[in-house]
């Protein structure tokens, strides 16, 4: 794990990232809030790619928590079986669609702990819809900012919950809402698990990882 980096040089790291890319966005595919939720938890040890393949078909018969109680169980699981773990997350998608129904008017809620109490919803899901639909600066740490946030010292941490509260407490308040996206964009594609890319790294002569990929 590399020391915490000073705040010029984080300042200097956002600083590029949103030179390079001003409005990242998540990978995803939803319509509202709704399909976010869904698309999010479905997306748990499930590759982006395979979820949008899944959701493409399921979204366009069940955009709604009501229709989507309509299509059932049964209904979900003949769209997603294609994912990972499909029988849970197609109960916990037809449990949360009810519980929207039944306590929210068929609304997504906008605060996290009324998100995290529906079923297959964590802390990382939450975070994910309240930045990406209600544009709050909530930072969630996947594998991805986890393992770039400690090899580069942007925000390191020893669980998901310390990475989480470097950001909010190191990253200058002008890259916090896209802060999330960033990394986990630089680590998906460029500071990678296994090799990351540094000859094609925006932030190599700012990195203290020793050692570099040629």
């Amino acid at each position: 794990m590399a020391q915490q980096l000073d705040y010029a040089t984080i300042r200097e790291v956002f600083a590029r990232f949103h030179a390079a890319d001003p409005e990242p966005k998540g990978e995803l595919e939803h319509v509202n809030a709704f399909t976010l939720v869904v698309a999010v938890a479905l997306s748990a040890q499930a590759t982006d790619v395979g979820v949008n393949r899944a959701t493409r078909g399921l979204f366009a018969v069940a955009d709604t928590p009501e229709k989507m109680l309509e299509l059932g169980e049964e209904g979900v699981i003949a769209h997603i079986r294609t994912i990972g773990l499909y029988r849970n997350k197609a109960k916990n998608v037809i449990r949360l669609s009810r519980i929207l129904v039944e306590h929210y008017g068929g609304q997504v809620p906008s605060s996290r702990a009324a998100l995290q109490s529906l079923p297959g919803v964590g802390r990382k899901t939450a975070n994910v819809v309240l930045n990406m639909w209600w544009r709050m600066p909530a930072q969630a740490v996947d594998t991805h900012i986890f393992r770039v946030g400690n090899r580069t010292g942007i925000c390191p941490g020893r669980s998901v919950e310390a990475v989480e509260r470097a950001i909010e407490d190191h990253v200058p308040a002008q890259y916090q809402l896209h802060a999330h996206h960033w990394l986990i964009l630089h680590g998906r594609y460029t500071c990678k698990a296994r090799k990351p890319l540094c000859n094609a790294c925006l932030i190599r002569d700012l990195c203290p990882f020793e050692e570099k990929t040629p």
